[in-house]
């Protein structure tokens, strides 16, 4: 009997080991194929002309680079001004390295960063970028002053630290002072407006280069939806709340112009100066709303004054939209503006006329 149930064992177990196994496969080694492609490599960060600013004349950046290659990577090779700083040939994923480099002595000029990869074959791409170290202090306000964008090279509110995502594609170029921001069609940026809406007082200090084309567009516009109408943004156009700066015109003379709602009920008109925009020159421009009346200044001189009735009113106000009319004041085609601008200074208070002209004198 024994020798049964030992004989039954061992046939179960047989059995059991046979029925584990069936339908597994086996491991099957599997050719990568020929390496025919060369490698690619892209700099993600610093970008072409990108300027890094630091509170320390010594400070630090973190490279970001992507190699990747059809077969199998064999090197990646960094370099900074043509020296190495980086040189990697262990990789978790043998197609693919995301890099971040955290470099600890970099000094204020210009750069150049160069990354070299290749392949198991020895086949391999190089390219490089350009950027800029400055040392730029920790900026104080002025009196008052609630928002402040440099835009040197990037969408930064600098008091508040808060970094904007643009709508549409604008772009950088050579401003007043470093880099400005240029607008685009359907392009603009818009911020919340909780900081800015504090007091019946609001100033605006910045410098544009027009472009006249479109010949009219929307430039601030701190506006809030119109309930009645909700959903059809075409006729996103209360007036009767917050103001909208904008301009209209010709190739040879554009008006900028401001419009304030009042207590809900009324509004208030000033149709300020012109300019001639073919000359190409960057102008500054200043518009001051007190209690009682707005000023628009042209180049450091107040070219018009109009009185109101009473104070602004912000009912609804919760959006600042930056070189477009959109979406709040899209009437008589107020979309985006093309033109370039640069140090756009927002302050809770009536700016006098002779820090207008301190702002505009420096060059």
């Amino acid at each position: 009997m024994k020798i049964l149930k030992y004989l039954f064992i061992c046939s179960m177990i047989t059995v059991l080991s046979v029925s584990c196994n069936k339908g597994l496969d086996p491991i099957t080694s599997i050719s990568p194929g020929t390496d025919e492609d060369v490698p690619e490599l892209v700099i993600e960060f610093p970008t072409e002309g990108k300027v890094i600013r630091s509170t320390d004349e010594i400070g630090t950046a973190t490279f970001e680079l992507v190699a990747s290659d059809d077969i199998e990577l064999k090197s990646v090779v960094v370099q900074l001004d043509g020296v190495e700083i980086g040189n990697y040939t262990s990789f978790l994923d043998y197609r693919k390295a995301s890099i971040a480099l955290v470099y600890n002595n970099l000094l204020d000029g210009s750069h150049v960063l160069s990354a070299t990869v290749t392949d198991l074959t020895d086949k391999s791409v190089s390219k490089s970028v350009n950027f800029k170290k400055i040392t730029a202090p920790i900026y104080v306000p002025l009196d008052g002053e609630l928002f402040y964008m440099p835009f040197e090279d990037e969408y930064l509110e600098v008091i508040s630290g808060s970094v904007i995502d643009p709508v549409g594609t604008p772009g950088f170029a050579e401003g007043k002072v470093g880099q400005a921001y240029v607008g685009a069609t359907d392009a603009y940026l818009t911020f919340p407006t909780t900081d800015l809406i504090k007091t019946s007082q609001i100033s605006a200090v910045f410098w544009m280069k027009v472009n006249a084309t479109p010949d009219r567009a929307g430039i601030f516009t701190l506006s809030a939806e119109d309930k009645a109408n909700a959903g059809y943004p075409d006729v996103q156009n209360l007036r009767t709340s917050g103001f909208r700066f904008f301009r209209e015109g010709s190739a040879t003379s554009q008006q900028f112009k401001i419009n304030v709602g009042l207590g809900g009920t009324n509004e208030s008109w000033n149709d300020g100066g012109s300019i001639d925009p073919s000359t190409g020159e960057w102008v500054h421009f200043a518009f001051t709303i007190s209690e009682t009346a707005s000023s628009i200044y042209i180049n450091g001189e107040m070219v018009r004054e109009a009185a109101m009735l009473n104070a602004i009113d912000w009912t609804g106000c919760d959006l600042f939209t930056i070189m477009s009319g959109v979406p709040r004041f899209t009437e008589w085609n107020h979309f985006s503006d093309e033109s370039a601008l640069d140090e756009l200074h927002i302050f809770n208070r009536v700016v006098t006329a002779a820090e207008i002209q301190s702002f505009y004198s420096v060059k």
